[in-house]
């Protein structure tokens, strides 16, 4: 292997000399590239918006010698093994911006890839429109939406802030009296690292059912993100005829939301609200929110649903409740809707609007309603 070094045997170096061997040149890049011999003696440097590769060949290095990479650019920068190579790492080959290490050459087709560079956030497309830019607590985010199950577009690998809800409860029919009200969705925050297109799956709303005859008990669908390895998913709450069941879903059927199988960073995982009792046919109990348990009903009076989670704390902007219980029904009044939630009622029962996560208003006798399906937000820091 030549160097480009101009050192004979018997050569004196001078201080300039031995210092320039610890600070390599930079060799900046805008395409896609090859490595050579001569890197060994740069920092490759990868500047550009797009994806891109810089690629190792077998039989170019010798053992010992370190190749030193980074990417600068906003696009990911993947590094790949050209034929017969293998690479190992401990970590990821795709570099986010201002990611990077060092290749180490353990034989002509053998590499170890050490990563020096900290995980960067990555930034993606999809949902309901472009993302959303926003500020909150002194850090600049963007934000996507989904309110349907799509596609999240990975446009630069890296750290996911999500939120996501899964399908409210619907109410339940009570033929003896006024009904209680249905529990809001299961909910998970966390932060997630992904370097492929993920399919965010959202839950329906539970449907209405009736006393004694449906054996789904209203539960709303499933909120998931992708795949294993990476996969989180939650449950939605269970509607009862006339005390109320929690936010989120258990084996046991009611209390807390539940996440499966989750390779995450920095983990969240939020749960739900038990749901408040009834103590006569004249009132429901209020369903069990994400941000409170539901209310208990009194006399004539319905319990109040339990407040939804604020989500205005992930995406800025007003005060704005998912997955909260919906209010119980009564004779007289029904209960109050908490944070994001719909009421209980007299009569006809109150459905939950679409992408809230809430769990229905229960209402008076042989009365149900639809729980609202499920909504996912991802962000990153920009």
């Amino acid at each position: 292997m030549t160097t480009p070094y101009p050192f004979v045997a018997g050569s004196v170096l001078t201080a300039q000399q031995l210092n320039d061997i610890q600070n390599l040149p930079i060799s900046d890049k805008t395409t896609s590239y090859t490595l050579v011999v001569a890197d060994a003696y740069k920092r490759t440097m990868m500047n550009s918006a797009s994806a891109t590769t810089i690629t190792v060949n077998n039989s170019i290095f010798t053992v010992g010698d370190v190749i030193q990479v980074a990417n600068k650019g906003a696009g990911t920068c993947t590094i790949t093994a050209g034929a017969g190579v293998t690479i190992n790492t401990s970590g990821s080959l795709a570099l986010a911006q201002y990611g990077g290490g060092y290749l180490l050459c353990l034989s002509a087709s053998t590499f170890t890839f050490f990563s020096l560079g900290g995980i960067g956030y990555g930034a993606a497309t999809g949902g309901i429109g472009s993302p959303t830019s926003v500020t909150i607590g002194g850090v600049n985010y963007q934000y996507l939406q989904f309110n349907a199950t799509g596609t999240l577009t990975i446009t630069r690998s890296g750290l996911f802030d999500v939120l996501i809800f899964a399908g409210g409860a619907g109410s339940a029919a009570f033929t003896g009296g006024n009904g209680g009200g249905a529990g809001g969705g299961g909910f998970s925050q966390q932060t997630i690292y992904l370097t492929a297109n993920a399919t965010i799956t959202i839950g329906a709303g539970g449907a209405g059912f009736t006393q004694g005859t449906d054996a789904g008990n209203g539960y709303g669908g499933i909120t998931s993100i992708g795949s294993q390895p990476v996969n989180i998913s939650v449950n939605s709450g269970t509607g009862e005829w006339r005390s109320s069941s929690g936010a989120g879903l258990l084996t046991s059927g009611s209390g807390s939301g539940s996440v499966a199988g989750a390779t995450n960073v920095g983990v969240n995982t939020l749960q739900g609200n038990r749901g408040g009792n009834s103590t006569a046919s004249t009132n429901g109990g209020g369903g069990g929110g994400a941000g409170a348990v539901g209310g208990n009903g009194a006399t004539t009076t319905g319990g109040a649903g339990g407040a939804g989670y604020d989500v205005s704390a992930f995406i800025g902007g007003s005060a704005l409740g998912k997955a909260a219980g919906g209010g119980g029904g009564g004779s007289v009044t029904g209960g109050a809707a908490g944070l994001g939630g719909v009421a209980g009622t007299t009569g006809a029962a109150n459905a939950a609007a679409a992408n809230s996560g809430g769990g229905a208003g229960g209402g008076g006798a042989n009365q149900s309603a639809n729980g609202g399906s499920g909504v996912a937000y991802i962000r990153w820091r920009v």
